[in-house]
């Protein structure tokens, strides 16, 4: 893995090395429990100052990714092992095989369903127009940790019949030369209900994380309206921003 900061990139020294940590921590070694490398030796390796390192960690730190102890070291909070970052959205397949981190389908279930007013005026049908639905219960191979229902506009031509083995957006992409540009998200806490639980195995009532997800292709046409329930207790949704001029 290359871990040098890029010397002469407009990205403050910071950033780039919070984003260097954020792709080490998922590294399996480190998920299971490997010390990160001391600060004097990561800090060689990154090409910079011990100081600029700690900031970084610091941060990491704060959000609980990872747990430093004086005398022992630093490493990975094993009760926040997934995230994902808002910056430079890909599918999920596609995050979590960058992240290294293995991904099991533990469900996958497609049908065809009436849309909801809200899908139905995001994809501009009527509401007894028939749209695929695809639901799918994904995690690692310790378990489930979120329960994705997608649903797509007729308009693109789907049969349900796709290979859902692929990521997503590749086979949207080859399959109907559909390519998905721009996602719009709402992100809020909620309770899970006896539905999600089972699906999650979590208590009823336990918080869970709710993201609604509204794809739309560079013209702005509609693809993809999606929701997914995330174990609090195990995921972490990262933002990161900047501030403009």
């Amino acid at each position: 893995m290359n871990l040098k900061i890029n010397p002469t990139s407009s990205i403050p020294l910071i950033q780039q090395v919070e984003t260097l940590l954020r792709d080490l921590i998922v590294v399996k070694e480190y998920q299971n429990g490997k010390l990160l490398p001391n600060e004097l030796e990561l800090a060689k390796v990154m090409g910079v100052s011990r100081t600029t390192l700690r900031q970084a960690i610091n941060k990491l730190v704060f959000e609980e990714l990872l747990i430093r102890k004086k005398g022992r070291g630093t490493w990975v909070n094993q009760q926040c092992h997934i995230s994902s970052k808002s910056k430079n959205w890909m599918s999920f397949t596609q995050e979590m095989a960058a992240r290294e981190i293995p991904i099991k389908n533990f469900e996958l279930h497609i049908s065809w369903v009436n849309p909801t007013k809200k899908t139905a005026t995001f994809f501009d049908i009527k509401m007894d127009s028939k749209i695929l639905r695809l639901a799918r219960l994904r995690g690692t191979p310790d378990g489930p940790f979120v329960y994705f229902e997608s649903f797509f506009d007729p308009k693109i031509g789907m049969t349900g019949d796709e290979n859902f083995k692929l990521p997503l957006y590749e086979m949207l992409k080859q399959s109907f030369n559909v390519i998905a540009y721009k996602s719009q998200e709402e992100i809020s806490a909620m309770a899970a209900d006896d539905h999600i639980a089972e699906k999650l195995d979590i208590g009823i009532g336990s918080p869970i994380l709710f993201r609604r997800r509204y794809v739309v292709d560079k013209q702005g046409k509609p693809i993809e309206y999606n929701k997914g329930y995330y174990r609090s207790d195990r995921f972490i949704y990262a933002i990161e921003s900047e501030q403009g001029p």
